[in-house]
């Protein structure tokens, strides 16, 4: 007989994870990394021309991109340590909070999910019950309650005040939380995409795997006046993405779309989205984006990277080919392996 553990499928990491889509702060430059012949062939001019001119420079970059790939390999192992320190160290301030309550989502959220519930819900009949953004296929809700929202930055500036161990959620962001670290993931992360966000993605994003999502990486960032600033262009490794303002107060901070990852950046316009505390983006993962700069005080954001391997299994979002994968921890990078066809299958027409 089968338990329930058994049932659960083992999510897997592409291996480009460790080669792609490398992030170079100082040069606001994304960049993949497999040799050193390869990298100076491919980035060596581009560099160059952003500032890179010196071959002490040069190093500097290749030292940070040495760091990063181990940081990389070493990830899943430093992440269990660090969640299991954080378990057995760390006291929360608002416990209640890491257990999804239909109470926190605003009355107009669970009005939204209730329509997209119904059998005759069409993708037409949702995005009119939503803001739709300028940008394409952008679209807004309030999520959250005000309360709830004040008593998870409290959570989170309390854990952020403590000695627990943090690990920051990517390479762009250095002020930020990893919800799953925390214990967020199996009470409140989970059921919220499974009962709520996959209820609206089914409808607003079907042809790209909203509605067969199985998967998420979810962390909150961070942004401060004597901190992170803003965010540079980029696109998610998702397929489709939640981005709620969660405060506390502050000035500027907009995003700003471009378009699909696929269309070059010349022959892009970008639209600007302003972002509003309680509120929710919805987008495309490989939708680009990033954030402006904030102009006054510190705000909080809790993005949750939802990923459907149905999609992701045939082509990998960050490298583009067939994902050749690697064992991860959890969810990983929401990948599963496909099981092989046998050898004398054959078709049959009848």
């Amino acid at each position: 007989m089968t338990n329930e553990e058994d049932r659960k499928p083992q999510f897997y990491t592409c291996s480009c994870f460790t080669t792609d889509n490398i992030f170079l702060e100082e040069y606001k430059l994304h960049v993949r990394f497999v040799s050193e012949q390869q990298f100076r062939g491919d980035y060596q001019a581009v560099l160059s021309r952003l500032g890179c001119v010196t071959e002490q420079q040069f190093d500097d970059v290749l030292h940070q991109i040495s760091q990063e790939v181990d940081r990389r390999r070493r990830l899943g192992v430093t992440s269990a340590e660090r969640a299991a320190v954080i378990e057995h160290s760390y006291r929360p301030l608002h416990p209640h909070i890491y257990r999804l309550q239909e109470s926190y989502l605003t009355p107009r959220f669970r009005q939204i999910v209730e329509y997209c519930r119904r059998s005759d819900a069409t993708e037409e009949g949702v995005s009119e019950l939503l803001e739709e953004e300028a940008a394409l296929r952008v679209y807004r809700l309030p999520v959250f309650e005000k309360s709830f929202c004040d008593e998870l930055v409290e959570e989170l500036e309390h854990f952020e005040q403590s000695p627990a161990p943090k690990g920051r959620p990517n390479t762009m962001n250095n002020y930020g939380i990893l919800l799953n670290e925390l214990g967020f993931d199996e009470g409140f992360i989970t059921p919220l995409r499974e009962q709520y966000l996959q209820v609206l993605t089914s409808r607003l994003y079907p042809d790209c795997g909203g509605g067969v999502l199985d998967s998420h990486k979810a962390f909150v960032v961070k942004y401060d006046m004597n901190e992170d600033l803003d965010l540079s262009y980029h696109y998610d490794n998702a397929e489709v993405t939640l981005n709620v303002s969660l405060g506390k107060d502050f000035t500027g901070g907009n995003l700003y779309f471009g378009d699909m990852r696929q269309v070059p950046v010349n022959e892009t316009e970008c639209t600007e989205v302003e972002h509003r505390v309680t509120e929710g983006l919805f987008h495309r993962g490989q939708h680009m984006h990033g954030a402006l700069p904030i102009s006054g005080g510190q705000r909080w954001n809790l993005i949750v990277w939802m990923r459907a391997s149905q999609e992701r299994n045939r082509r990998c979002p960050m490298c583009n080919r067939k994902p050749s994968l690697v064992e991860g921890d959890g969810f990983a990078d929401g990948f599963t392996r496909q099981p092989e066809a046998p050898l004398n299958a054959s078709c049959v027409v009848s």
